[in-house]
């Protein structure tokens, strides 16, 4: 007898789209056991949302709302129809086993019918030595404005943004609040945020944009002191006293701890072969959200990928499953 711990269905993550996939898998008697995670210097339980002030393009939100509030009530929601939830990774799957097998952080071993993947994305970082030295000593660098900006540190400072997108200007717009100025570094001579965005942090008149750069280099010992940065049209060389650094660049899928045993887009996503279906390489293995999704990156569109992988779960397991599988493969071996 296995002394694995059986469940119906695991969902990993504790984003939009995995609430919204619990919900939907507590209201239909599968008894989701969630694994929310345990959190990082770039991630914790409940996403990226967890680093946004407000949300205004949420529909039933008129007035916005604190990415923190909401997805503190994604997560009520779930609990209420008996959601488990289980503040732990989880570090390796072998999906090539029935029932599908899972190790947590703790040393958990789970086996579970069905598993949803909703583990969405991670802060990407420049890539400097000192850059994430500083990071990690809390030595003015950052991946997160809405975290770290409101500390004494960059108040009445000179602070930069590195990045052309909409956390970009959200963290420009948010530092602003606290800086004496915000310089947005971006390689190229316009922005990839949206035209609303774009517009915000231009009205500012504490926002200024140096165009056509990169971050070669950060300089400080314990605290940081100053950019190098390199003009990608001419090449020259050029400094920037700063007194802090906010990475805004784009975002790497949680799922290296698949280990290969779902198929993946060449950039990481999960890859799911069907339009418009959560399916992925494995029967019986869904994804949802920020981890699948390379196009929209939205909230609102993470929650319905996390419905839309409930469903398929609760139809896969409705005909059959593991069992429809076994089914499959004994008609095929008698043809």
């Amino acid at each position: 007898m296995s002394e694995r711990q059986h469940e119906k269905m695991i969902i990993i993550g504790s984003g939009p789209a995995a609430w919204t996939a619990a919900v939907y898998a507590a209201r239909a008697q599968l008894e989701p056991l969630v694994y929310e995670g345990e959190g990082s210097r770039t991630m914790i339980p409940g996403g990226q949302l967890m680093f946004t002030t407000e949300v205004e393009n949420y529909p039933g939100f008129p007035e916005g709302v604190n990415g923190i509030n909401m997805m503190a009530a994604f997560k009520e929601q779930a609990v209420r129809f008996d959601t488990r939830v289980v503040t732990e990774d989880i570090v390796e799957v072998d999906f090539s086993v029935r029932p599908l097998r899972l190790i947590s952080s703790r040393g958990t071993e789970l086996e579970a019918d069905t598993v949803i993947i909703a583990t969405g994305a991670n802060a990407r970082w420049i890539g400097l030595p000192n850059e994430e030295r500083l990071a990690q000593s809390g030595g003015g660098v950052s991946a997160c404005a809405v975290c770290d900006g409101a500390l004494p540190h960059f108040r009445d400072q000179v602070v930069a943004v590195v990045g052309g997108g909409d956390s970009a200007m959200e963290d420009a717009i948010y530092m602003a609040k606290f800086a004496r100025e915000v310089v947005v570094i971006h390689r190229r001579d316009e922005l990839r945020a949206s035209k609303i965005m774009q517009d915000r942090a231009m009205a500012n008149d504490k926002i200024r944009f140096q165009w056509n750069s990169v971050v070669t280099d950060v300089r400080g010992g314990d605290v940081i002191t100053g950019l190098e940065l390199r003009d990608t049209v001419t090449g020259e060389e050029s400094e920037l006293e700063v007194g802090g650094l906010f990475v805004a660049i784009g975002h790497t899928p949680n799922t290296d701890f698949l280990g290969g045993r779902v198929a993946l887009k060449p950039n990481g996503y999960i890859e799911t072969p069907t339009a418009w279906r959560t399916a992925t390489s494995v029967p019986g293995v869904f994804a949802a959200g920020d981890a699948m999704d390379d196009f929209y990156k939205q909230a609102v569109t993470a929650a319905g990928t996390g419905c839309m992988a409930a469903l398929d779960a609760e139809r896969w397991l409705a005909h059959g499953g593991v069992e429809a599988l076994e089914g499959e493969k004994v008609t095929a071996e008698s043809e």
